[in-house]
């Protein structure tokens, strides 16, 4: 046994030893990433209705532009500014969407659209003689617009 292992120390040591790699310094800076590539613009979304849903609702009210406009809190020139544009902001969107809610709701009780504009042209009781168009200029006025065609359409079943 003695042979044998003595022989494998033998060929350990004829063998020529590997060069042991050399390691690089490593530098305390790092490098910069690459340049990202520019990114291309996305348009946005649009972020409102179009200015026609707007003229829609006016006709449909049978309102004149600044009847409309005052009751939705827009002046003149924001008018003017949105149908060049041809798109409302969100916020007026969300007011343009409310005041056709409460048409249609009131079509739906009423049975036609001249009877709906009537209705929410006329003061009523249930509002403290307040017009509903009037009234539902703020969002908890439209509120009590939507429970009063509420209820009015459940004491008619």
């Amino acid at each position: 046994m003695k042979a044998a292992t003595k022989t494998k120390r033998a060929a350990r040591k004829s063998v020529p030893a590997r060069p042991s790699p050399v390691k690089k310094a490593k530098s305390s800076a790092k490098k910069a990433p690459p340049p990202k590539p520019p990114r291309k613009k996305e348009k946005a979304p649009p972020t409102g209705l179009e200015f026609r849903e707007f003229e829609t609702l006016r006709k449909q009210l049978d309102l004149s532009l600044d009847e409309l406009s005052a009751r939705l809190g827009l002046s003149r020139s924001t008018i003017e500014e949105r149908k060049a544009t041809g798109r409302l902001t969100t916020d007026e969107t969300g007011k343009v969407v409310c005041y056709a809610r409460l048409l249609g709701h009131a079509i739906h009780l009423f049975g036609g659209l001249n009877e709906a504009r009537q209705w929410l042209k006329t003061p009523q009781r249930g509002l403290h003689g307040a017009v509903p168009l009037d009234y539902a200029r703020t969002d908890i006025g439209a509120r009590e617009v939507e429970n009063l065609l509420a209820q009015l359409e459940q004491n008619r079943s």
